[in-house]
């Protein structure tokens, strides 16, 4: 026999939910209740704000009113025909520190920093907190003062004031740092600068001499060229080619193509992704692009080993332009190199590729080297031999490594985003084979960097902290209008170019080039290029704002990368003044007393 129960909305299950809001009431929560009817949207009746948080009167309704609330509010809906907010918790998110320990987001006057990801967090976290900066975790506030993330998201530029915060990594990076970005902006760079005169300081490299033959594959024409000319090649003539998938790191989706079944493999693999695309089964998302590009079979071995070396690209200030180069480290194999072999870690040698290597831990130290090491070895083993000159490393192949990053630059200086508080460190790998011709193999935006080896621990940290010492100083000294040269903490990076003068008569272009551009364009901030630019203060700020320096003009022949030797970094550049024009847009906004606290005075670690 059934039975059925009546059973009371309101009171069904009251003693238990009671029994749960006592357990609860110790936990900090929050909630919106918005009246029916109600114009006002639930945001509106709590507002978080710049460095605070308005609190919420404490609830004091009991369990049975919230329902009843509850059942009334559905009746005024069902009678209005309108919608209705209806009480809803907002449970607080508890926040941790790398350690684990439970922290409070940090409010009050600041200066505040965000660090989002691993990648370097304690390095940068000593280096703001050393200073008196707070951090803040949560990645939606505006009001940091510097904004260092992994990752790059539009929402993480969309309220960025310029002039006033510091963001790593430029937004459109992937011109300089994806394997294709990269290639087609060498490319068009070497179309357009090979229709002008350069004189002989400033010669141009030809990619040939620099990049190791690179094909598209998401380039028809690139791509059925490159199939075409593999069907006649045998296996014993067949060179090897490295294929890498574009936009991904460490190693991540390469293989080789060691012979014609290999090859063949591939083909098939384009065209099944093509045809996927074609018939939408892949339609959420574009199908991975690849480059292949000629794998260099005789590379220069230290000890036996496959090595490449990892140095540093620092653009310091996009608006305007201030590049600077770094010596890094050497990075070598765990196993003796073997061409043949059909293990990746003896071919790519990052850490986290040889990390797989089972004798890693033991062999981890011998997997770093420093550029004094790699120079001593080299002076040792090749200088009489290969009849170089002595310090090679330091000497020749350091100008050769800044000649190839200075054009890498000069390709996508007018395609990158300028606005005052961009700045980028990006990783540049490059290899040297027997002959000791350098080769560029790419550059990486965010590069790592983990200490896990006592060279690193040595490299690392001081690349972090010179990079936030130069792009504050300069930050601070572009905002103050002071000159900007000598940098009182520029100790290890070499400049490789400044849109300041660096000699008397481009000094006296920039201001020309300046004024001009105050006449024709008194309201805008060019950001290098022609065809785009950028406002020089975000909406919310008003007319009687002052402007971001203007920006030299962008035509191929009219800058000069500044030399790169140590002895102009070391006394070159105490002649150097950047003499600014600015027009009403940003700065006497942000220079005004009660803004001071926005940017803290630096203390240098000299």
């Amino acid at each position: 026999m059934s039975s059925k129960c009546s059973v009371d909305p309101c009171s069904y299950g009251q003693d238990a939910a009671e029994s749960r809001l006592e357990k609860k009431r110790g936990q900090e929560k929050e909630e919106t209740e918005v009246p029916c009817g109600s114009s006002r949207p639930a945001g509106s009746l709590r507002k978080e704000g710049p460095g605070r948080e308005q609190t919420l009167p404490p609830q004091t309704q009991t369990l049975k009113e919230r329902q009843t609330f509850s059942q009334s509010s559905v009746n005024q809906e069902s009678q209005s025909g309108g919608p209705c907010i209806m009480a809803q918790p907002v449970q607080r998110s508890k926040l941790k520190d790398l350690s684990g320990r439970q922290i409070e987001e940090p409010r009050g006057p600041g200066p505040f920093y965000f660090f989002g990801g691993p990648n370097g967090a304690k390095i940068v976290s000593n280096y703001c907190e050393s200073r008196g900066w707070k951090r803040i975790y949560n990645k939606d506030r505006e009001d940091f003062n510097l904004k260092w993330c992994e990752t790059k998201s539009p929402a993480q530029y969309s309220n960025f004031r310029e002039g006033r915060q510091l963001m790593y990594q430029i937004p459109n990076n992937k011109v300089l740092t994806t394997k294709i970005g990269l290639l087609s902006s060498l490319q068009q760079y070497e179309r357009v600068s090979s229709r002008v005169s350069h004189g002989q300081a400033l010669r141009r490299l030809k990619m040939e001499e620099f990049v190791p033959t690179t094909l598209r594959m998401d380039v028809r024409e690139e791509r059925e060229a490159f199939f075409a000319q593999q069907e006649g090649v045998s296996n014993r003539e067949s060179r090897m080619w490295i294929c890498k998938p574009t936009g991904m790191n460490q190693g991540r989706g390469i293989f080789l193509l060691k012979s014609k079944e290999d090859i063949a493999a591939f083909r098939l693999k384009l065209k099944h992704m093509e045809d996927c695309q074609f018939n939408r089964k892949m339609h959420y998302r574009q199908p991975q692009a690849y480059i292949v590009q000629h794998y260099i079979q005789n590379p220069l071995l230290l000890k036996g080993k496959k090595f490449d070396v990892r140095s540093y690209l620092l653009i310091a200030c996009t608006a305007p332009y201030v590049v600077f180069f770094r010596h890094g480290y050497v990075r070598l194999t765990c196993d003796l190199y073997d061409p043949t072999s059909k293990n990746l870690s003896a071919h790519l040698t990052n850490q986290y590729m040889q990390k797989k290597n089972p004798l890693y831990s033991q062999l981890k130290e011998d997997t770093v080297w420093s550029m004094e090491s790699f120079n001593a070895y080299v002076n040792d083993r090749f200088q009489a031999a290969k009849d170089l000159p002595r310090d090679w490393v330091l000497g020749a192949f350091a100008k050769r490594m800044q000649q190839i990053m200075s054009q890498c630059f000069l390709a996508v200086k007018s395609k990158l985003d300028c606005r005052l508080g961009f700045f980028d460190l990006i990783g540049c790998d490059f290899l040297v084979d027997e002959d000791f011709k350098v080769w560029l193999l790419e550059m990486n935006c965010n590069p790592a960097l983990h200490t896990n080896c006592e060279v690193l621990k040595e490299v690392i940290p001081s690349v972090v902290v010179e990079t936030l010492d130069l792009t504050l100083e300069i930050f601070r000294k572009i905002r103050g209008r002071q000159k900007i040269f000598p940098l009182v903490s520029q100790r290890e990076f070499v400049l490789l170019y400044s849109a300041f003068s660096t000699t008397e008569k481009s000094s006296m272009e920039l201001q020309k080039n300046t004024k001009d551009a105050q006449k024709t364009e008194p309201r805008r901030f060019m950001c290098g290029t022609e065809e785009k630019s950028v406002p020089s203060a975000p909406p919310d700020n008003s007319a009687n704002d002052s402007a971001l320096p203007k920006r030299r003009s962008r035509s191929m022949s009219g800058h000069r990368p500044t030399s790169t030797s140590q002895n102009h970094r070391e006394s070159g550049n105490s002649h150097y003044t950047a003499k600014l024009k600015l027009s009403k847009s940003t700065l006497n906004h942000h220079l005004k007393a009660g803004n001071d606290h926005h940017i803290p005075v630096i203390t240098s670690s000299e």
